[in-house]
């Protein structure tokens, strides 16, 4: 079955003022759609960052998988590497760790993969997840994720999420949140107030919610003594602390010191960094995400080395729409490894989307694998061009928290630790 066309669609869709270690959300967010059309006739979808370097370099590499065939993964991969090339290595996007060439091509290869393995179940009638080994759960979990927010955006009408600048507007979030979608675990996105502060908001959480496991993240923004501090403060209280302070040595120091595991998508990003991250004893978790790790085989076969060394699994959340979101679980529902639940942006869209309603939904906090072939959903060709629509007039060609930041703060640095 070969490729005849490939179809590369960015898209804009609008975003909240979350804030992080590296400044806060725009106004708009970017994704790239990408679809797969083989000679048989059938459509594969993957997605993607909308990033104008990234969106680039999967351009180019769409030009080279004409004549490919879809069951020729090796043949694909080899392609997208040849495309990106020897030198290139911009890939980095929001607060996802290293940069090396690996990941760039991973990157690129990823949405590609995708829609082969959507291409594939629909071919043969069977969900995505039966291609990866088959269901191990009929529904995968996520995670209610906190932000501190501003009411709005500069200049704009407060949003329907609300202001949370602090530990009662975070509490208030997470009803919110918990409420609508049922979530049974919370993660708050930290390393945006003090710590003695995030600590305080964390122990809000808890007392609001007895039950629901909790997972704090400041994206590396701690130095090792503040990281270990905060830990010990919370002893009991957190299932996981997530990338307290940068780096495989720094987290492995932290690590040797704190009660509760330390998890990541920042110090282990690609698989070179396993063997000094498990020598080292630096991570309890890892936080997979499709898009950076080369997509749902590769992804898999990282889940299989983490087992290995006894390194739990959760899955890393950037804002995203719904073609992640159901390769994103159709993967989770195919490894037995991944204990945690999930991140999702999902809840931040409001309800924007490109995929058509009624596939995904969320039920108990819990996303039940869709059970049509292939991801098991279909383009809103009308949502598609609205978000393309955004894309070519809002005037964001890459993500840039850091210097959204400093149009409203221009004291205001990314450099870490910062604590």
């Amino acid at each position: 079955m070969l490729i005849r066309e490939v179809r590369v669609t960015p898209v804009a869709f609008r975003d909240p003022p979350l804030l992080n270690a590296a400044g806060v959300h725009e106004p708009w967010a970017l994704r790239t759609i990408v679809e797969v059309v083989t000679d048989e006739g059938l459509t594969g979808l993957g997605e993607t960052y909308g990033d104008l370097p990234h969106l680039s370099m999967v351009r180019e590499a769409a030009r080279l998988l004409i004549g490919l065939d879809v069951y020729h993964h090796n043949a694909v991969y080899a392609a997208v590497a040849a495309s990106v090339g020897a030198d290139v290595v911009t890939d980095h996007h929001g607060l996802t760790g290293a940069t090396t060439l690996e990941k760039t091509v991973d990157r690129v290869f990823s949405p590609f993969e995708v829609a082969c393995l959507d291409i594939k179940g629909k071919a043969a009638g069977r969900p995505v997840a039966d291609l990866l080994g088959g269901k191990v759960r009929d529904a995968v979990p996520y995670s209610a994720y906190l932000f501190y927010k501003w009411a709005g955006h500069p200049g704009a009408e407060p949003d329907s999420f609300g202001a949370a600048p602090d530990a009662a507007g975070l509490v208030e979030q997470a009803r919110l949140l918990v409420g609508e979608y049922g979530f049974r675990s919370i993660k708050l996105k930290g390393g945006v107030r003090p710590p003695e502060e995030e600590i305080e908001a964390t122990l809000a959480l808890r007392e609001a919610f007895p039950g629901h496991p909790l997972r704090l993240d400041p994206n590396a923004a701690w130095s090792v003594e503040t990281s270990v501090k905060v830990g010990r403060a919370l002893e009991g209280v957190l299932e996981y602390l997530e990338d307290p302070t940068p780096g495989i040595e720094g987290m492995a120091s932290v690590a040797r010191r704190v009660p509760m595991p330390l998890a990541t998508n920042m110090c282990v990003v690609t698989p070179e960094h396993l063997p000094p991250a498990v020598r080292q004893e630096a991570i309890g978790v890892l936080l997979l995400d499709h898009h950076y790790w080369g997509g749902l085989l590769r992804s898999s076969h990282v889940a299989t080395l983490c087992s290995t060394f006894g390194i739990g699994l959760s899955m890393h959340s950037n804002s995203h729409l719904g073609v992640s979101l159901a390769a994103m679980t159709h993967l989770a529902a195919a490894l037995p490894a991944v204990t945690h639940a999930c991140d999702t942006h999902t809840p931040w869209q409001a309800g924007q989307d490109v995929v058509a309603p009624g596939a995904l939904r969320f039920v108990d906090g819990a996303v039940p694998v869709p059970t049509g072939p292939g991801l098991g959903v279909e383009l809103d060709r009308d949502a598609l061009a609205v978000m393309n629509e955004h894309y070519e007039t809002c005037g964001i060609r890459s993500r840039d928290d850091t210097a959204y930041m400093k149009t409203v703060d221009p004291s205001f640095s990314a450099r870490g630790p910062r604590w």
